[in-house]
């Protein structure tokens, strides 16, 4: 028996985007996609659909805002401590259209504590921003997966 390994974080942020995806029915049902995690980061993508349209043939906002609060959710639990949202806002700053490519990128801005503060950009495959979303997380107890800091 040798002394215990860490693991490095990223190998912890790939394994939390892993396992909390697969538990993600919400997001999975919207049809996203997590495209890259690394520790206090993740990149998500969606396409528009026409059941994600309103009443003046754009997305939704609420879909919108469900692709930057995903992301985000995935940012703050990349380093496996599980954290909610405390709070969030976004900015509407262009629309998104029927079969759009929405990509929402989470950065860290500051964590310390219990808390933490990511800004997630949403914008189309043509790079035009289509929102801005800034969040606040709060760690509760527990792992997103259980005994991931040790390696077997």
């Amino acid at each position: 028996m040798g002394v215990p390994v860490s693991v490095s974080a990223q190998a912890i942020a790939e394994a939390v985007g892993r396992e909390m995806f697969a538990r993600d029915h919400a997001s999975q049902a919207m049809g996203m996609q997590l495209d890259e995690i690394r520790p206090g980061y993740a990149r998500m993508s969606m396409s528009v659909r026409r059941d994600m349209l309103n009443g003046h043939e754009i997305c939704h906002g609420g879909y919108i805002f469900s692709l930057a609060d995903s992301t985000f959710a995935f940012a703050c639990n990349s380093y496996n401590f599980n954290s909610v949202a405390q709070m969030a806002n976004i900015t509407f700053v262009a629309a998104g259209r029927l079969d759009d490519r929405l990509t929402a990128v989470a950065v860290e801005q500051t964590a310390g504590g219990r808390t933490g503060v990511y800004d997630v950009a949403v914008t189309r495959q043509d790079g035009q921003v289509i929102a801005l979303f800034r969040g606040n997380s709060y760690r509760i107890k527990g792992e997103v997966v259980a005994d991931l800091s040790k390696a077997p």
